[in-house]
């Protein structure tokens, strides 16, 4: 990682490497669209979060490659850039596919300029509060079997 400039001071160090830690949550929960899991059983979350964390890698390689190639530092270029690069070229590199490698290879280079272009602009001394932004429900919470939920509110229906 890179030294933060100007005075450092315990607290303004761990406020600069806590902000990049941030941001690599967020990514992840966020741009990934892992915020909300979508899997019934516990096996299959976990799955979902280690495809999930396959995903943030691959991602985070390819804009080390593009930061490497094109001299800049790797927490200069935009992760949710990358990730929009990446969609917009998919279609290009799917059709190419294993046809023409030199092709494939002039793709793969334009893909990272295009992911290095994006970066990210300087944010000294960021600080963001802590809030929740998903608001509760006006609904109770379901506190039975969904089965037995169902069969009461039915009879309640029927005896109207």
């Amino acid at each position: 990682m890179e030294r933060p400039s100007g005075p450092v001071t315990g607290f303004s160090l761990w406020r600069h490497y806590g902000w990049q830690i941030e941001l690599d949550l967020r990514s992840l929960k966020q741009t990934l669209q892992m915020d909300v899991l979508r899997c019934k059983t516990p096996e299959l979350a976990r799955k979902e979060i280690w495809v999930h964390v396959l995903a943030y890698n691959l991602i985070r390689t390819i804009m080390a490659q593009a930061a490497s190639k094109h001299g800049v530092a790797p927490r200069a270029i935009s992760f949710k850039g990358a990730v929009q690069t990446l969609e917009a070229f998919q279609p290009a590199l799917a059709l190419v596919g294993e046809r023409a490698p030199e092709l494939r290879r002039l793709l793969y280079g334009q893909l990272l300029a295009a992911v290095a272009s994006h970066r990210v602009a300087d944010r000294p001394d960021r600080v963001e509060p802590r809030r929740r932004k998903r608001r509760p429900k006006p609904y109770d919470r379901l506190m039975k079997p969904r089965h037995e939920a169902k069969r009461q509110l039915l009879q309640g229906v029927r005896e109207k």
